[in-house]
């Protein structure tokens, strides 16, 4: 049975450096984080790199679009999946490896992220969670590697949630906290899944999340929520 931490890094720290990139991971590392949780594309020549956004722009200030620029040409603060694993495995951190394709690119950036995980994950670090919004994403990897535990995604609550997750294999629910309703969360738990909230830096509302049955909280500030929640 996969087991989460309480509090996740998101993507790093990302209220104390930039999101997705090797120094906001250890900055979660000296922020007392034991997870963190990423974004994995894929740039146009299909290496997988840590992105959210489908534009550089935000992150880098690079204005041209991930799946339309070569790993060549990124900015060099935008690390590639097979470094970021590196990384952690130098600190110790598991991960939430979301799985954050470009349009058109589900099923390819699942089996993308797939193959590097088994290519150069170590064995000194916890087995990594895969989440996705999007079901063929899940539905990939789960065809590709059904060893690896999988969440799904949802912003909010809806009648299909179960099913949707039941579908892919999903061990967990992924859900926004600002959303999560106590009564779904009890359903989600009575379902027997993992509940994870995002992203929430608030101490009160991640003491009143975990209380309600969330079994992690993923913050940008992971400090501020693990003193919350000791």
């Amino acid at each position: 049975m996969l087991q989460l931490p309480k509090v996740i890094g998101h993507r790093g720290a990302a209220a104390y450096a930039p999101e997705n990139t090797l120094e906001s991971f250890r900055e979660a590392k000296r922020r007392g984080a034991t997870w963190v949780e990423t974004d994995v594309k894929l740039t146009a020549d299909g290496v997988p790199i840590l992105m959210h956004d489908e534009s550089l722009k935000r992150t880098t200030g690079l204005d041209r679009l991930v799946a339309q620029t070569p790993r060549a040409e990124l900015p060099a603060i935008v690390p590639t999946f097979e470094e970021a694993i590196a990384c952690w495995a130098g600190l110790g951190l598991g991960c939430n490896v979301e799985i954050k394709p470009c349009p058109g690119r589900e099923e390819e950036t699942a089996v993308a992220a797939v193959e590097t995980i088994r290519r150069c994950w170590p064995a000194s670090l916890p087995i990594p969670l895969l989440s996705s919004f999007k079901d063929p994403s899940l539905a990939a990897a789960h065809r590709a590697a059904p060893e690896l535990p999988r969440a799904l995604l949802i912003d909010a609550h809806g009648d299909t949630w179960e099913a949707r997750a039941r579908a892919v294999a999903a061990v967990g629910i992924n859900t926004n906290g600002k959303r999560l309703t106590a009564p779904w969360a009890v359903d989600i738990k009575q379902a027997g899944f993992l509940l994870s909230v995002y992203t929430i830096d608030d101490p009160a509302v991640a003491r009143t999340l975990v209380a309600m049955g969330a079994d992690c909280v993923i913050t940008d500030a992971p400090d501020v929520v693990l003193a919350a929640l000791s």
